[in-house]
Order: C-alpha cells, then sequence, then structure tokens
C-alpha cells in the first residue's frame, strides 16, 4: 500500500511551513534516516527525514511552496515489492480538493457562487480561467484584489487546483480600468477568530516607486504574535536608570581571569544573569497568565533577542540563575551563532519565562519592547553612556544605562514589577551578589 509522507510538525506550536527544498526526486529509493527535505518554519529551517523505506512515486508539493498545513500530503513512497507507478497513479494518497490548500492566503468570505456551482465546475479551459459562459474560476482574494486594482481576470492563466487564478498569479499582471465583473465583486468582510487580529489588507498603490516583497514565514509570525501581544496584553512599563560602573570594572576583572580559557564576558550575559536571579528573588514577577490559571516557575529561563536575517528569534538561556556568568557567555555565543544560521532547535527558542531585548550596543538611549507570549515581562536595555550623576549626595559623572520593564498587568501588579525593576537596579550596582 502507499506511504503518505505528511507535513510535520516540527515544534509544538507549528501550524504550518514552507517545503524549502527536496533533497530527493520521484523514483528515488529511500531508507529509514533518510533527508527528505527542508522544512522552514516560522524560526528555523530543519530537515525531514524518512521513517519508511520506498520509493519516492509521486511529490505532490513543489518546493518553495509556502503555507503548507501540518498534515497536508506532500509525497508518495511505494513500499517495498510494490510497483512505483501504480502508487503514484492510486487516488488514496491524492490530497483532498479544498481550495489551495497549500498558499497562505487571507481568510474571506466565500464568493458568491455556491458549493453545488464549486462542485459542478469541469476542467478549465486552454486559458484556465473562463467557464460556463463569463464565469470566471479564481479564488475570493483573487477576485478581491482584481477589482481593487482594476485586474481583468479573463487575460490571466490561473495556476491553482484546476486552473484556478490564486493571488499569486495577479503579481505584475497589468492594471487598468476595466470594470470588475459582478463575480469578481469584492467579498464581504468577516469577522477574524477571536484569538488572532484581523490580518493587513493589501497596501493601496499611490504611485510612488515600490518593490515588494514576499513576507518569509517568521516575519508573518512576528506580525501575528507582537500583535496579539499587544491587543490582549495590557501592557505596564517601569523604567529605572542604572550605574553601570561597578559592572564594568568587574567585567574588566573577570574577563581578565578567563582569557586563559576563551571566555570573554559581555554586558548582556551579565544583566542575563542579573535578570535572573531577580526574578528568583521576586518570583511574583516569574508567570504567566493562562486566563483562569496563573503559572509560576520555580526556574528563570531567560530569552535573549538576537536579531538574524529576516527577522528575530530568541535563544534561551535554560535555568541562568542558577549557571555562573561565564557559562551564559559561553551558551549565549553558541545559541546566537546557531541562530543566525537557523540551525536552532524548536526546543531552544520556544519557551522562556521572561525576555531581555539589549539595544545599547546601537546606540538607543531608552525603548519599550513588547512582552513575548506567554512570557509576562520583558527587559529592554539602553545603552550606557556618560551622564551628570548624584553619587554620595554629589554631583559627578558616571556612566548610566536606562532599563524599561514591560509587564502583563493581568498577571504582575504594577508594586510587583517596581520591586523587580529596584532589584534588577540593586544586582546590577552592586554585581558581587551575581559571583556570589
Amino acid at each position: 500500500m502507499p506511504i503518505e509522507l505528511k507535513m510535520p510538525a516540527l515544534s509544538p506550536t507549528m501550524e504550518e511551513g514552507t517545503l524549502a527544498k527536496w533533497l530527493v526526486k520521484e523514483g528515488d529509493e529511500v531508507k529509514s534516516g533518510d533527508l527528505l527535505a527542508e522544512i522552514e518554519t516560522d524560526k528555523a529551517t530543519m530537515e525531514f527525514e524518512a521513517v519508511d523505506e520506498g520509493v519516492i512515486s509521486q511529490i505532490l508539493v513543489a518546493e518553495g511552496t509556502d503555507g503548507v498545513k501540518v498534515g497536508t500530503v506532500i509525497a508518495v513512497i511505494a513500499g517495498e515489492d510494490e510497483d512505483a507507478s501504480e502508487a503514484k497513479a492510486a487516488p488514496a494518497p491524492a490530497p483532498a480538493p479544498t481550495p489551495e490548500p497549500v498558499r497562505a492566503e487571507p481568510v474571506e468570505a466565500p464568493s458568491s457562487s455556491s458549493p453545488a456551482e464549486e462542485k459542478k465546475d469541469g476542467p478549465s479551459t486552454s486559458s484556465g480561467q473562463t467557464e460556463k459562459g463569463d464565469r470566471i474560476k479564481a479564488s475570493p482574494l483573487a477576485k478581491r484584489l482584481a477589482a481593487e486594482q482594476g485586474i481583468d481576470l479573463k487575460a490571466l492563466t490561473g495556476s491553482g487546483p484546476g486552473g484556478r487564478i490564486v493571488k499569486a498569479d495577479l503579481e505584475g499582471a497589468p492594471t487598468g480600468a476595466a470594470a470588475p465583473s459582478a463575480t469578481a465583486a469584492p467579498a464581504p468582510a468577516t469577522a477574524a477568530p477571536a484569538a488572532a487580529p484581523a490580518p493587513a489588507g493589501p497596501i493601496p498603490d499611490f504611485g510612488i516607486p515600490h518593490e515588494d516583497e514576499k513576507l518569509s514565514g517568521m516575519r508573518k509570525t512576528i506580525a501575528r504574535r507582537l500583535s496579539q501581544s499587544m491587543q490582549e496584553a495590557p501592557h505596564i512599563y517601569l523604567t529605572v536608570d542604572i550605574r553601570l560602573d561597578a559592572l564594568l570594572k568587574l567585567r574588566g576583572e573577570l574577563n581578565a581571569s578567563l582569557e586563559s580559557r576563551g571566555v570573554k564576558l559581555s554586558v548582556n550575559d551579565m544583566l542575563i544573569k542579573a535578570l535572573a536571579v531577580a526574578l528568583e528573588r521576586v518570583p511574583a514577577c516569574n508567570v504567566s497568565f493562562g486566563g483562569d490559571v496563573m503559572r509560576k516557575y520555580s526556574r528563570a529561563d531567560i530569552s535573549v533577542a538576537v536579531s538574524i536575517p529576516g527577522g528575530l528569534i530568541t535563544p534561551i538561556i535554560v535555568d541562568a540563575g542558577g549557571k555562573s556568568m561565564s557559562k551564559i557567555s559561553t551558551e549565549m555565543a553558541e545559541l546566537a551563532g546557531r541562530a543566525k544560521e537557523g540551525k536552532l532547535k524548536p526546543e531552544e527558542y520556544q519557551g522562556g519565562t521572561a525576555s531581555i531585548s539589549n539595544m545599547g550596543m546601537m546606540g538607543i538611549k531608552q525603548f519599550t519592547a513588547v512582552i513575548n507570549p506567554p512570557q509576562a515581562m520583558i527587559m529592554a536595555i539602553g545603552a550606557g553612556e556618560k551622564r551628570p550623576y548624584v553619587v554620595d549626595d554629589a554631583l559627578a559623572i558616571a556612566t548610566v544605562m536606562s532599563v524599561t520593564g514591560s509587564f502583563d498587568h493581568r498577571a504582575i501588579d504594577g508594586a510587583d514589577g517596581a520591586l523587580l525593576m529596584k532589584t534588577f537596579k540593586e544586582l546590577v550596582e552592586n554585581p558581587l551578589g551575581l559571583v556570589a
């Protein structure tokens, strides 16, 4: 019996992914453990291994296809002693004839045609669009965009199932003032699901020279999660100014002693440790809001924002409070390197109990960060700079940074957030507590 290869869930939260590259072709023999494809998730590109043995009889999803839902059949393997041509022709592994099963297009209301009319659709004409009179076979989204942009759908060739015109077919199509047909009228808007914000509509064309770049899965996920965070979690922001002189002095001394081991502490490594210790001392801030439950963590796992090509990822220092700063430094360097190569494992960037985002190295004096759900707080680190500062009741020049904590007010009261900021400030200004 033919074996269906389905889009795998490469992480607990993965719902769809991009089939970046096939590493096999039809007719290839494969065995358990062979690499079949590269799958791009919202954060990394991972390899998909074969579990069964046989011959690749049919590839159903082309490489480069994005928005492939988990569980979608992407290929068929003919089992041992089975004819590959028969397995390829077998109807069982064929994907269900739902509209555009592997295209990530915004959800829309059904078009004016009824399901019954859709079932009556026969093979498309040679151009792939016009059927049964003037009726045009196109997705609701393609019809709406064509109507808005003045694109004549009759002049296009569809690349979707059965020659159906989809959004991608409109790219580069000539626009004009042609009035859209009745079937191309925009579908009535539908309410977005309560669990997610409504997708942004197309950007109006004001005649400004431009180039549209297709969003990566990572950028789509960042947009969705941050929009969700700002809409669902009421943020409260608390800022403190912190002297860095003592921490910088300790850093120099520690680096001198660690030089022989090839370890060089960064300020950020020390701040990761400080946040973790502060969370252990103020456990009311080391929590997640779960609707009708409050999850209280007994360990501080710190997610660290790292900028990578195309987006942002947050590798996690597990149990940062229980690790030495040299261990944190070594782990952070290794995680950041693999993050930029897209080689992190899901468990290395999913989870964490709180986050830290440092833009000080780029000269940013102060900023507020968006909470990374389901976490309930994130620390935004500004640049250390020489400022006039009162030291021992006298005006002096000190190295000072501004730090802003963003807190989910559903989970963390202002007083608890303030206590965390105070504790963090004390640890940074008296850093020997970080090595005790």
